[in-house]
């Protein structure tokens, strides 16, 4: 039986198609869940840092800041951080440690000074773990790199590594790395990364859209690291910042989780972190479909009970698990004493509450003696409710999961059933 040419040809075209497939599917991709890790990234290991890290919180290791190394004025200067490494086998999960590098505006070699250098700080901070009774699972180099500079870092990371050696290196690599042609070489020298797809570019207004990770972007990224082949982890963001801007509008600068920045009068303050929806949607997107070679997620950073600007431990695990968060808002009745009540607004979600909500507090009859708002809440009094709300002035805008804030008392001349919805704010 003859076959035309052109049939001919669109069988193999089909058959090459459906290989090809075959291989990117079964080759080339992956799917399931990955496992995700954490940055302890704090310098002072307080009472809520060592409580947070635990056993309980799903993460499959700890990445350890240890030591940062910075060239203030062209010197070397190296600091290590005083890890709490009692918390850290009770937690009883892999660590690895972090060196932080500063920008470096030298040069670069395997046997010049500041490589020797950090190879023996590097030594050091290893030391440091085993003496406390931690095998370090890897070392993780978190160096400023120009992207034209890739090759002399590697004769850095080249130097570490021997020094290091059994204990794997591994380093952090920026989207714009990939494309550089010195990467490659770089990544499979160290046999693997983590691709770290969070900043924030400086913003042009107040109003203007900021975002410390872009989907698109990063979808786009780790689609190019996939091509390169070499085992990658993803850095995820958590945390945010405060961005001012003057009162004629030009930027005033960025506060970051602990700083302590003045503003100038009139400034224009604005609170961003990471999006906590679009995270669960790159979790989802990855469990159900990512290049082989992407090998796990990392967090940065802990959540810890203290901060400010970084998510709270339940939103993170709800992401972690490719479930958007969501703000639950109740309002409770607390009987305190005899007759006197407290109204408390809580938090029974994942994810923060806006403050945009009322407190409505009902009860029979009109035996009421006295009531007052309280904690940055005002109230609207009526003679069988009061309406609280928070007042502008407080500064109030968020309430986070697990929060739980009293925003009123009520006094009553005997025992009353009082009960507080939450509803939306009316004019």
């Amino acid at each position: 039986m003859r076959i035309s040419r052109r049939i001919f040809y669109l069988l193999i075209a089909i058959a090459l198609g459906i290989g090809a497939l075959h291989w990117r599917r079964g080759h080339s991709r992956a799917h399931g869940s990955m496992p995700q890790q954490a940055y302890v990234w704090q310098r002072s290991w307080t009472p809520a840092v060592n409580n947070a890290v635990s056993p309980t919180s799903n993460f499959t290791a700890y990445v350890v800041l240890a030591g940062e190394v910075s060239f203030r004025s062209g010197n070397y200067d190296a600091v290590r951080v005083a890890i709490n490494y009692d918390s850290l086998k009770r937690a009883a999960v892999p660590v690895g440690l972090a060196l932080r590098i500063g920008p470096y505006g030298g040069r670069f070699s395997g046997d010049d000074p500041v490589a020797a250098k950090l190879a023996e700080f590097a030594a050091s901070l290893l030391a440091d773990a085993k003496n406390a009774g931690v095998q370090p699972a890897e070392l993780q180099i978190d160096f400023d790199c120009a992207d034209s500079k890739l090759a002399g870092y590697k004769t850095w990371l080249d130097a570490i590594t021997r020094r290091a050696a059994p204990v794997r290196v591994t380093f952090t690599a920026l989207p714009s790395w990939l494309s550089q042609p010195q990467f490659p070489e770089l990544a499979r020298a160290a046999g693997g990364y983590v691709l770290q797809v969070h900043s924030l570019q400086r913003p042009q207004s107040i109003d203007a859209p900021m975002t410390l990770c872009d989907p698109v972007a990063t979808r786009s990224a780790i689609e190019a690291a996939g091509r390169i082949g070499v085992p990658f982890r993803v850095a995820l963001p958590t945390y945010g910042y405060l961005v001012a801007f003057n009162a004629h509008g030009h930027f005033e600068g960025l506060a970051a989780e602990g700083s302590a920045i003045t503003w100038p009068a009139g400034a224009l303050v604005r609170r961003l972190c990471a999006d906590p929806a679009a995270m669960a949607a790159l979790v989802r997107d990855w469990t159900a479909d990512r290049p082989r070679c992407m090998i796990g997620i990392i967090w940065y950073r802990l959540p810890v009970s203290d901060d400010a600007l970084n998510w709270r431990m339940a939103t993170l695990q709800a992401v972690m698990a490719g479930r958007t968060p969501l703000p639950k808002l109740v309002a409770q009745v607390v009987q305190t004493e005899p007759a006197l009540y407290e109204v408390q607004l809580c938090n029974a979600g994942d994810a923060d509450a806006p403050l945009n909500s009322q407190v409505v507090a009902k009860w029979e009859g009109t035996d009421l003696i006295a009531a007052d708002a309280i904690g940055g809440f005002e109230m609207n009094q009526q003679p069988t409710q009061i309406v609280v709300r928070p007042s502008a002035e407080s500064g109030l805008d968020r309430l986070e999961p697990g929060g739980r804030r009293t925003i009123a008392w009520l006094r009553f001349s005997r025992d009353k059933e009082v009960h507080a919805d939450v509803s939306p704010i009316t004019p």
